[in-house]
């Protein structure tokens, strides 16, 4: 199974070779792709061969791309993630509006829940309190907002009453940044199983590439959130952005198992998909976080290297 996070932060010559991703720069280096679940191209000034690129849509290894300041903007999708493809796809384009509407107001639930969570061990009861009335409040569809009233009272309670996520601040990249790791993998698993990533259940923006990787991927914010909120105050540099990457190797439980993170995104997305064909929000399978122990619980690495950096 695919588990590595390969970081590709200098400048580098990256080639197929023998099954290997081979790294070329100020020395060489080599990692299976059998290994790969996950590649992000920090530099602009990294090249790669069509060869690689082939094989690893062929793997489904998720390849990202980021601009020159850093940040993810692209990222490698294949045209087929599946043998029947179309037939999914076909089968996407039936999902009536009552399912939609149903299994988006249980996706807002448990993100609320997930916030509350959060708040409660923090130790902001009064907050926590506020946000369990507002999950027990959502409506199909989410009607009557609960989710941004909801965020109002947990973003204040993380960062302070005056933040605001319109503004250009250190905290709002890390989070944008992180958001995009979770939306990459969410993205990768949709196609993965033949679906399309631009037709979402809530979300429809027509200028939006994966609108329903931005629908699935909201009770998973909350594991982002922490990472930013235990490293304030920090700089928004190389060694922030890799702790916002290891979120992927983090440890959750889902359908009475300790997954990684990125495995407990192919379970849940899975889930969803099977919830939305049978009409059945009891198909979904959410994750849960252990929020009584000391922070640093959370947040263990899968294996030692298992977010592998490297040094070009």
């Amino acid at each position: 199974m695919s588990w590595r996070t390969v970081v590709i932060s200098r400048r580098a010559k990256l080639d197929l070779c023998l099954n290997y991703l081979e790294v070329r720069g100020e020395e060489v280096k080599k990692v299976h792709l059998s290994e790969i679940g996950t590649l992000i191209i920090e530099s602009t000034a990294v090249s790669l061969t069509a060869a690689l690129l082939c094989e690893l849509v062929n793997r489904k290894v998720k390849v990202i791309f980021c601009d020159a300041k850093r940040n993810p903007l692209s990222e490698l999708l294949p045209y087929y993630g599946s043998f029947d493809t179309s037939a999914k796809v076909r089968q996407q384009l039936t999902w009536d509006k009552d399912t939609k509407a149903l299994i988006w107001g249980e996706i807002v639930t448990e993100k609320i829940r997930q916030q509350q969570a959060l708040l409660a061990h923090l130790g902001q009861t009064e907050r926590a309190d506020l946000l369990l009335g507002y999950a027990r409040e959502v409506a199909p569809q989410d009607a009557t907002n609960r989710e941004g009233h909801a965020a109002k009272v947990y973003f204040g309670g993380l960062f302070g009453l005056d933040f605001s996520r319109a503004e250009e601040n250190t905290v709002n990249a890390a989070l944008n940044y992180g958001y995009s790791i979770l939306l990459s993998a969410f993205n990768r698993e949709i196609v993965a199983q033949g679906y399309l990533t631009q037709l979402g259940i809530f979300h429809d923006n027509m200028f939006n590439q994966f609108n329903l990787g931005s629908d699935f991927m909201e009770p998973f914010r909350p594991l982002v959130d922490r990472i930013v909120y235990e490293a304030l105050p920090f700089e928004f540099e190389r060694e922030m952005r890799l702790k916002l990457v290891g979120v992927l190797d983090e440890k959750v439980r889902i359908d009475n198992q300790s997954q990684y993170v990125a495995n407990a995104i192919r379970i849940y997305t899975r889930s969803l998909l099977d919830a939305l064909n049978q009409k059945s929000a009891e198909e979904i399978k959410f994750f849960q976080t252990d929020l009584l122990g000391p922070p640093a619980e959370l947040l263990l690495r899968a294996r030692e290297q298992s977010l592998t950096p490297l040094p070009f």
